[in-house]
């Protein structure tokens, strides 16, 4: 008799092992989606009680999934807030604590042009989620640093479509290429420029869908940075007709909104049509609070970019996961966008806790109702000599030129109610715990020049009171 091979009786024994585990294939693990808008405002979007911003795709998310209502960004302006998304840490614990435009930093900074970015002993969340199996690609504003050696391509990501620099123009660049610079170009991987002939948030939406189609079999991980709604305030033709009512500045900010509200729709919808959506995250945030510049409507909050009134820092917030967040249902405690990393990073099968020094919590339990206590006990912010400690529903805002103040944002998010000289205990407290967490950070790595620092405060003052609704704006 002829003696059977070992590969035969190899064959056997997986026809078997198939056989009594009932033919069951390893599910394919979550992927993760997460859609990140450039300074829009508190207020404009439909499902945030918007009257003359139309944004059906992202209502529709929101009927689909859990609002956050106390969403925070751990920066008032763009560049620090990504650093701390991206880490899960307080970005001043890394010396990355005013904004990363060269132009605006002081000469006496540590760090000056493209030598300013996020340090290189960090790991992103694409580091993170890389050895679980994931593929990563970010697509659209980087900024987190100009130099070859801060590329995406660089910390983690496998693939990048976007502009290294912190804004740009949605129209094709046409000047000559000697009088661009290199972080403002469209870039794909490393080192190849061309841009498209397309409106730029319409061309995100486009490779996000390619980047799908191509590792739908794969878990992947798409963080579509939009550079939308920041400046420049710039719209298509056909989005600026849909736009009726509105005029100036506040008519191509909703042709904007519109332009990315579709492009949201173009990619959840390319999720429904490759068979995913019941296993993808989606999620759908802000980086910071809408600027006053370009007529953002912060309602109710008071406070814009660059400040740490609630319209500077509270965003709006969504996230869809199907089976495990019921839709349509909204969540009241406050939360950073320092959990997203470890919210990803448990969904993709990992174990945050494992994680040294992350500063967010994995948000699921609390969305799913598995644990009823806060996401957080407190929640801080820093800008220089500007101090910010939100514990509980109290928060405690301390300046270099003028006496504390102190709110109580459950009874009062527009902050129109000092009560620092009512309870002069509990700003002694605070104080104390605010400067015990300053006592663990570095030394800031750039700092703002002086001019821009009062002219944030100065924002800050004329934007003290919330206007009653986004149709003063009009």
């Amino acid at each position: 008799m002829k003696k059977l091979s070992p590969d035969f009786w190899r064959l056997i024994c997986l026809m078997f092992l198939l056989i009594f585990s009932g033919f069951a294939v390893p599910a394919q693990k979550t992927n993760i989606i997460f859609l990140f808008a450039d300074d829009a405002g508190y207020h404009d979007f439909g499902f945030q009680g918007s009257k003359t911003f139309e944004t059906p795709h992202l209502d529709q998310l929101a009927r689909e999934g859990v609002l956050f209502k106390q969403a925070y960004t751990t920066s008032a302006v763009c560049g620090p807030s990504r650093a701390g998304l991206l880490t899960g840490r307080y970005q001043q614990r890394f010396g990355y604590e005013e904004n990363n435009v060269p132009g605006y930093m002081s000469e006496s900074s540590k760090l000056l042009g493209d030598e300013m970015g996020l340090p290189l002993h960090l790991k992103t969340i694409a580091d993170y989620l890389n050895p679980l199996g994931y593929k990563s690609i970010i697509l659209g504003k980087w900024h987190m640093g100009n130099a070859d050696k801060f590329h995406p391509l660089n910390r983690g990501f496998d693939e990048f479509y976007g502009f290294r620099g912190g804004s740009r123009s949605f129209f094709p660049l046409t000047q000559k290429q000697t009088y661009i610079k290199k972080e403002d170009r469209l870039e794909r991987g490393y080192g190849n420029f061309a841009e498209t002939d397309q409106y730029l948030t319409d061309a995100i939406a486009e490779e996000a869908c390619d980047f799908m189609e191509r590792h739908q079999n794969k878990p992947f991980f798409m963080y579509v940075s939009f550079n939308a709604v920041h400046a420049p305030l710039q719209a298509t033709k056909e989005d600026l007709e849909k736009v009726k009512g509105l005029e100036g500045k506040r008519k191509k900010l909703a042709a904007m909104a519109l332009s990315l509200d579709r492009a949201c729709g173009t990619i959840m919808e390319k999720v429904k049509a490759l068979g995913l959506e019941e296993n993808t995250l989606i999620v759908f945030s802000n980086d910071n609070g809408g600027p006053d510049g370009t007529m953002t409507s912060n309602y109710p909050l008071s406070g814009c970019k660059s400040n740490h009134l609630e319209g500077g820092i509270r965003v709006p917030c969504l996230m869809k996961l199907p089976k495990v967040i019921k839709p349509g249902t909204t969540f009241q405690q406050p939360i950073s966008m320092l959990d997203m990393l470890p919210t990803f990073v448990n969904v993709a099968g990992g174990d945050a806790q494992q994680i040294e020094g992350l500063d967010g919590v994995d948000l699921i339990p609390f969305v799913s109702g598995k644990n009823k206590s806060a996401p957080h006990e407190v929640l801080f912010w820093k800008k220089e000599n500007r101090g910010v400690i939100r514990e509980g529903d109290w928060k405690l805002l301390r300046y270099p030129d003028r006496p504390a103040e102190l709110y109580n944002i459950a009874k009062d998010e527009s902050e129109e109610n000092n009560l620092a000289y009512e309870h002069p205990d509990k700003v002694r407290a605070m104080f104390k715990r605010l400067y015990e967490w300053e006592a663990e950070l570095e030394r800031p790595l750039w700092q703002l020049k002086r001019v821009y620092e009062v002219n944030a405060m100065k924002r800050m003052d004329d934007k003290r009171l919330p206007l009653t609704d986004d149709l003063l704006y009009d």
